[in-house]
């Protein structure tokens, strides 16, 4: 029988804001969500996808080897500057292998659970610094059984799992991932159903229906609730209240969080050839943010910090 695998875009070593203690953190690839202020463009689409840094080309005079070995006039030359032009790029990965500045490279690897078990246990400091494993994405209900099957080998060692989710997905496939969590970091960006459809792409009733499920069928679990605050989006402190509002109805929640909303990913839609749509939006000043959460977390009886197993 063929092994499960999942795809990954990146295994960062050393996370100390996603989760307690210091992490590893697993990137899924692939999310039924396009929220248009989203820091990891890469993780949206479930296929593979060549991104180009043109910062690191060093130009059709030393190099050109791309333009020579792509059968599909993907690139070509401009005042000594190679140019893509993804159109007619059939994803053949040719001009990634001949790359010799690495400016053009794949998002995506097809991973086993023992090669992402062993890939983050080769340093396994984090995990005697109490801290963890920690799945995001992307969304990682996308690919639940290969999820599952990764918490189920961490837990199996003793070893602290959480995972980063959106919620929007069937509650069968939540509901099994969450049997092998200590801790869900579940995002709820907007109330107004509208709203959240423009910025997101999806309505917010599965959302805010799996989360009920959730509070109520899992006490045993640390459900830290999320809001990315976005000028002009969410920022607005009415629509902050409605969220709060919504979850002074919800048992066993253990932390509410807002996110000041900041523009790091933007760089990366530019190597995918995407359009980052907040490019003129300025990051947030964050201690507004803070107090207003503090104020937010005695609103709701929520401890400072969260209490993790």
């Amino acid at each position: 029988m063929k092994e499960i695998t999942g795809r990954i875009v990146n295994i960062q070593k050393y996370s100390v804001h996603d989760g307690p203690g210091i992490r590893d953190l697993v990137f899924m690839k692939g999310c039924p969500l396009k929220c248009i202020w989203c820091c990891n463009p890469e993780t949206q689409s479930s296929d593979f996808q060549i991104a180009y840094n043109n910062k690191k080309c060093i130009g059709a005079e030393l190099c050109g080897y791309c333009v020579k070995v792509c059968d599909n006039g993907v690139f070509s030359i401009k005042d000594n500057m190679i140019v893509m032009d993804r159109r007619n790029c059939i994803n053949c990965q040719k001009c990634v292998k001949i790359c010799c500045s690495k400016a053009l490279h794949i998002f995506g690897t097809d991973m086993t659970v023992d090669e992402v078990f062993l890939k983050t246990q080769n340093q396994p400091d984090s995990w005697r610094s109490n801290g963890g494993v920690t799945i995001s994405g992307g969304e990682p209900l996308l690919q639940a059984d290969f999820v599952t099957a990764l918490l189920k080998k961490y837990k199996s060692v003793g070893v602290h799992t959480a995972i980063e989710t959106s919620g929007y997905a069937p509650w069968e496939k939540l509901e099994k991932v969450a049997r092998w969590c200590n801790l869900i970091y579940y995002d709820i960006k907007l109330m107004d159903a509208q709203k959240h459809k423009k910025y997101t792409g999806v309505d917010n009733s599965l959302i805010l229906e799996n989360i009920k499920k959730l509070t109520e069928n899992f006490s045993e679990v640390d459900i830290i609730v999320r809001t990315p605050v976005v000028p002009g989006i969410n920022e607005q402190e009415q629509d902050i209240m409605a969220i709060v509002k919504f979850l002074e109805t919800l048992p066993n929640l253990q932390d509410y969080e807002l996110l000041p909303y900041h523009s790091y990913g933007s760089s990366k839609y530019e190597q995918l050839g995407m359009i980052y749509k907040l490019k003129d939006l300025s990051s947030l000043e964050r201690e507004p943010v803070y107090k207003l959460n503090d104020r937010i977390r005695k609103m709701l009886n929520l401890q400072k910090e969260a209490k993790h197993k």
